[in-house]
């Protein structure tokens, strides 16, 4: 489908929903996909992508970096403790917090770094066992233990179960956001992101409707 193709459906879908152009942003996910394509997607001047794992994107994005300024990179898969600090040097946001244990080392690397990325709280919307993420009646406590440690807390995310209606866990997870007075919602991905922004997305994740099919 192409870049260009998905920035026009985003901005039918914002239009629609009575939203600014602007309103939400869109992540290029550049997981598992050859330079050469991230290469062309950065040429068109796209800036914002997100990786899954933290290995993949030291290899990748430092380089890339050198050469093309504005670029933001953001960590959408889970995170290890032992690659947090890694984590927080690479990206400029992580949406995958979704542990006490991995919240308290973010805290004390920023700390000791005297920076901290963005952060997301992910939320395990549809109860899912091998989905990592807090549970939808935990967000509330563990937001608040978040807030405690002083993480720059942006948002939370969710990825819903493949067969269900996705509308349903993005409206469960704006809740869980305008409850806690938190504004960004990172929702939705190259089959939902329309419905995710008609509900109020402010970060979708796309990776193979930009970048064609991962090899």
């Amino acid at each position: 489908m192409g870049l260009t193709q998905i920035k026009t459906r985003m901005h039918t879908a914002l239009e629609q929903a009575g939203r600014a152009p602007d309103a939400a942003q869109l992540i290029a996910v550049s997981k598992m996909q050859p330079d050469a394509r991230v290469r062309a997607v950065l040429d068109e001047g796209h800036r914002v992508f997100g990786e899954n794992k933290v290995q993949e994107a030291a290899g990748k994005w430092p380089g890339f970096r050198e050469e093309f300024d504005n670029v933001t990179v953001h960590l959408i898969g889970p995170l290890q403790s032992n690659k947090a600090r890694q984590a927080m040097e690479l990206f400029d946001a992580i949406h995958s917090i979704d542990r006490p244990k991995i919240a308290q080392t973010i805290a004390r690397l920023a700390q000791e770094l005297g920076h901290c990325p963005d952060l997301f709280v992910q939320v395990n919307t549809g109860a899912e066992p091998q989905k990592a993420g807090i549970l939808p009646q935990d967000a509330d406590a563990f937001i608040t233990d978040c807030r405690r440690l002083d993480l720059p807390l942006q948002g939370v995310m969710c990825i819903p179960p493949v067969d269900e209606e996705p509308s349903l866990h993005f409206a469960l997870l704006r809740k869980i956001a305008q409850r806690n007075g938190l504004t960004g919602l990172s929702m939705g991905m190259s089959d939902d992101f329309e419905r995710a922004l008609a509900l109020g997305a402010t970060h979708i994740r796309v990776g193979s409707a930009i970048f064609g099919a991962r090899t």
